[in-house]
């Protein structure tokens, strides 16, 4: 079935259409229905089977002829070290570590911290917790110690598994004392810790407390499987809310292995045996379904990659991996392909590798600018799709099903929504808008099997902050429109649309035009307070290597394009150059922050934020033209 086909037999019967899509897994006691309604919005998905997420993810290709296939790929050019673990060899490893945490007391339900770096281990971590049926919930690793107490706090584990240390380029992040001063603030006190000791840097061990990953195994019996329910959760992913406090995403165990297993042929358009590679960190949801469970899910091959697009060694090495590996879908962020061509416009490293093997390239995280994404189509020969989705549903949104059909690329879209996303455009009154008009983006409820069906103990927020504002629907906090043809536009966040001088204006499509320059590599653009208007535009722009133009010109540029494009309503006329714009780790640039930071507002210091010092250089620059005063 074409892509068409497929979407209008999900719309036809979508109770069918998801019970069909379950057949892929392996079931203890399989579902006979498909969606429960809870009443008030609130659904489940398969809440009458029985399943083990480990079971499906390592097991199950084990018994079916998988064994000596390679489960796992470690590749981390910071250390210098590579290897390989089977499917066999993983069984064995999750079945011991899985029985080291059932010694410790930890059981079904309970609730077990991961605090790890881009290491095997990781996964390992995340499995063991799904094969005895623990609720797992990874923290970035490094991650400051009041931001992880707050999580103890509210998931209470009963164990936190972590590593000594984590790496950076240059430089060694000790995770210890950030673990030990989390578990000192966080009311909620853990049972035990187990630490896997680096050899980059080893810890000291919290007598009666703490135990070393490798003694924890030792004389313990290799835990099996737990069945547990299909609206078991699978794990708490916490995601920035905007009170300051985290939210913490819940994930059932069932539906996102019937959704994560669909999407790996349909989207990612891989064969079992074939590798994949998601250049993201466990700490994040791309972590959780695309490192870790879609691609065990489904047989392939994984790539735990230790690194940085940049600098570890050099701009090359996504190319290196990708020839070495014999990567068939790579997925990336956006902000990574960006500082790739930041440091090689010219796509020299590109011509370095064979990428024959390749077949697309993904790209997700944040709006992925057309200039970003011509540039990678141009230097790869290859396809470059962008897809759009959230912490909150765990997989694709919309996007371009290339494994069911490749559908033409519109540049600037990520294309159609995906079976079971009715996605429409609503004005802030909830009434539809006409195609190529800007409005919230809103799923028509229910959503689909594998997105959260609740935040973890708050029913009530997560009816406030997805549920309420247009009933019936789930709120993305994300505003653009469709097209005639059903092609979706992500332009902002919904509060990145602008109001100036009473025009709504979108941000991200500024960002667009400012990207087409041909000096700038990336950009953002914040509406900052202004008395007359309401709001007005400024740009900030970070120029390619080796451009060494007066900074005056390009910004006359700069805004001469917006006015050119966009119009005199956009009322833009400031453009700064800065070096480096505020990001996340993940790489989402934070323009609340940077918003706040020009209207002398108060702000708190984003848990997730990369380095804090880029926040004194936007003040600087934006004193320069008068504001964050």
């Amino acid at each position: 079935m074409n892509y068409r086909e497929t979407y209008q037999s999900w719309q036809n019967d979508p109770e069918a259409y998801w019970l069909e899509q379950a057949r892929a897994i392996d079931w203890v006691e399989p579902p006979t229905q498909a969606l429960f309604d809870r009443g008030d919005d609130l659904f489940e998905w398969y809440a009458d089977a029985k399943v083990n997420g480990c079971y499906n993810a390592v097991d199950r290709h084990v018994e079916n002829g998988r064994a000596d296939q390679v489960a796992i790929i470690y590749d981390s050019p910071i250390t210098g070290a590579k290897s390989n673990i089977t499917y066999a060899e993983l069984q064995t490893r999750v079945a011991s570590l899985a029985g080291a945490l059932v010694a410790q007391g930890v059981t079904k339900g309970d609730r077990v911290i991961i605090y790890m770096p881009m290491v095997p281990e990781a996964l390992e971590a995340m499995l063991a917790c799904a094969r005895i049926g623990a609720v797992h919930s990874v923290v970035f690793g490094g991650f400051a110690a009041n931001e992880l107490a707050v999580r103890i706090n509210d998931c209470t584990p009963k164990a936190i598994i972590a590593a000594s240390c984590g790496l950076e380029p240059g430089r060694v992040v000790q995770y210890k004392p950030l673990l030990d001063g989390a578990i000192e603030m966080a009311t909620h006190k853990v049972d035990t810790c187990i630490i896997l000791q680096r050899d980059v840097h080893r810890c000291d061990l919290v007598e009666g407390r703490d135990v070393d990953w490798h003694d924890a195994q030792i004389g313990v019996d290799p835990a099996p499987c737990v069945p547990v329910e299909g609206n078991h959760p699978a794990y708490i992913l916490y995601t920035s809310g905007t009170t300051g406090a985290p939210k913490g995403v819940v994930r059932a165990t069932a539906g996102h292995l019937v959704a994560l297993n669909w999407t790996m042929k349909n989207i990612y358009n891989v064969d079992p045996g074939d590798v994949f590679w998601a250049a993201s960190d466990v700490g994040w949801v791309v972590g959780h379904s695309y490192i870790c469970y879609g691609p065990l899910i489904h047989g392939n091959t994984t790539v735990v990659f230790e690194g940085k697009p940049v600098g570890t060694p050099d701009a090359g090495t996504f190319w290196r991996v990708i020839e070495e590996h014999n990567v068939r879908s790579f997925f990336t962020a956006p902000t990574a392909i960006r500082a790739v061509k930041r440091e090689d416009p010219k796509g020299e490293f590109i011509k370095k590798y064979d990428l024959s093997g390749l077949r697309a390239l993904y790209l997700a995280g944040e709006r992925a600018d057309p200039d970003t994404i011509e540039w990678a189509q141009n230097k790869l020969g290859k396809p470059v799709y962008d897809h759009w989705w959230q912490t909150e549903t765990g997989y694709t949104i919309a996007g371009n099903p290339a494994g069911l059909e490749a559908l033409p690329v519109k540049i600037g879209s990520p294309t159609v929504p995906m079976p079971g996303y009715e996605v429409h455009i609503l004005d802030e009154a909830g009434h539809p808008q006409k195609p190529g008009e800007l409005g919230a983006i809103a799923i028509k409820l229910p959503l689909p099997p594998g997105t959260l069906p609740t935040l973890w103990n708050a029913t009530d927020r997560f009816r406030k902050s997805y549920l309420t504002t247009f009933p019936g629907y789930y709120e993305t906090g994300d505003a653009g429109m469709m097209d005639k043809d059903g092609y979706l536009y992500i332009m902002a966040r919904t509060d990145d649309v602008i109001n100036v001088a009473g025009h709504r204006l979108s941000t991200g499509a500024m960002e667009e035009v400012l990207a087409g320059h041909p000096d700038v590599a990336e950009c953002a653009v914040v509406g900052v307070s202004d008395q007359l208007k309401g709001q007005s535009p400024i740009g900030f722009v970070c120029l390619s290597k080796g451009v060494n133009r007066p900074h005056g010109d390009i910004t006359a540029e700069c805004v001469k394009r917006i006015r050119d494009q966009i119009g005199p309503v956009a009322a833009f006329k400031q453009a700064l150059v800065v070096d480096r714009l505020p990001k996340t780790r993940s790489g989402k640039i934070l323009r609340a922050t940077m918003v706040k930071i020009a209207d002398g507002a108060e702000f708190k210091l984003p848990a997730t934020i990369d380095d804090p010092a880029i926040l004194d250089e936007i003040r600087l620059a934006l004193q320069t033209i008068g504001y964050a005063k």
